[in-house]
């Protein structure tokens, strides 16, 4: 048994511990083993950053994973395991939307990760398959339930940006959001992937 699956198994335990209505903080302490304590991600455990993101998209992805909406998908362990996690607090009683809050008022970190691409191709394709639903800076839109992209862990951003393209997510029925940007991500031809990441990870 790996350091990651040993640390995965002793969270889950420690959350199973915790009583129903805990204080967000106390709950999120289980979250900070993957995500860092302070939301900012952590990319050796494919813990994208959760700082910046609203509290109605986290809920909202907590449920889709707690309710087999996602992460269920062979190629994706590491939805798997966040499906294995949030199934823990869908149980009646636990406050996901106090816990998501939380989150949500979080201090957004900087990103030091720059890709390398043409930016001016990037932006130019950014804005015409992304921008309108994430926002010209990536800096998410809630009306169309679409996260901030700005700030996140630009490698967590492209490998979900495949697994859409490649059906890894955004295939169940009553998941349209996704259903939505996985169609979108076969608009982006396969040679300007590179250029749009480098974009997003220059805002």
């Amino acid at each position: 048994m790996n350091t990651n699956t040993m640390r995965f198994m002793l969270s889950c335990l420690l959350l199973l511990s915790l009583p129903a209505l805990a204080e967000p903080a106390k709950l999120y302490a289980t979250c900070g083993a993957c995500h860092g304590d302070k939301g900012q991600g952590n990319p050796q455990l494919q813990g994208p950053v959760l700082a910046g993101l609203s509290a109605d998209y986290l809920t909202r992805q907590m449920h889709a994973f707690g309710q087999g909406l996602r992460g269920q998908h062979p190629d994706d362990k590491a939805g798997q395991q966040m499906a294995m996690m949030a199934k823990t607090l869908l149980p009646e009683g636990t406050d996901i939307p106090a816990l998501s809050a939380y989150i949500e008022a979080m201090p957004i970190p900087e990103q030091t990760i720059r890709l390398s691409g043409d930016l001016k191709t990037g932006n130019a394709y950014y804005q015409n398959n992304c921008g309108a639903c994430h926002g010209g800076q990536g800096q998410g839109n809630p009306a169309f339930k679409a996260p901030r992209l700005a700030g996140q862990d630009i490698t967590y951003v492209r490998r979900q940006f495949m697994h859409f393209k490649q059906g890894i997510r955004g295939a169940a029925k009553e998941d349209k959001p996704g259903r939505q940007m996985a169609m979108m991500a076969n608009t982006l031809p396969e040679d300007k992937i590179d250029d749009v990441m480098a974009f997003i990870s220059s805002l």
